[in-house]
């Protein structure tokens, strides 16, 4: 199941880049760091656009689940890679979404359930490196308790969450 799970993934990740070849990172790097060992070997931008880490451009507040769209957009029809950071403390409320979506950790320990009574002491960690399917229309919550979690979530939009009940009922709006 891990390996079907990883080819899936991986073939989402890959339409979704070819719908999106022609699109560059916001900002890039513009050049090698002072004092890097390798600044002669910085490659060209143009051929090789990349952000470190601190670099990357987050969308949303600082402390409230920030996000950054890879490609596409959740929230509308199509594939789309999203980055999304968790911070200590931070859970969503048990829901489900009615398309697959696959998920690694990039880094930290995320705590996954399926359950739907919310109860973060009753939660499962998942390690950095880990692959995780949302399997359509099945109650899940998860979150991040003590370290920050960065995950990188590919799926075909829209994508919305649909809160439910304690019985794992839709919640009606």
């Amino acid at each position: 199941m891990r390996v079907s799970a990883l080819i899936v993934a991986a073939s989402v990740l890959l339409t979704g880049s070819a719908a999106a070849s022609a699109q560059t990172p916001d900002t890039v790097a513009k050049g090698p760091r002072p004092g890097d060992p390798h600044a002669q070997y910085f490659p060209d931008p143009t051929h090789i656009p990349f952000f470190t880490p601190d670099e990357i451009p987050w969308q949303g507040t600082v402390g409230r689940a920030p996000h950054y769209n890879i490609y596409g957009d959740p929230r509308q029809p199509g594939p789309y890679a999203q980055l999304l950071k968790w911070y200590p403390g931070s859970f969503s409320k048990p829901h489900f979404h009615g398309k697959v979506r696959h998920i690694l950790v990039v880094s930290g320990t995320w705590w996954v359930s399926s359950s739907a009574k919310y109860d973060p002491a009753k939660t499962y960690p998942i390690p950095a490196g880990s692959l995780v399917t949302d399997v359509v229309n099945t109650v899940h919550w998860d979150g991040a308790k003590d370290v920050p979690v960065v995950l990188m979530i590919v799926g075909d939009g829209p994508a919305p969450n649909v809160p439910v009940d304690e019985n794992g009922q839709p919640i009606k709006k």
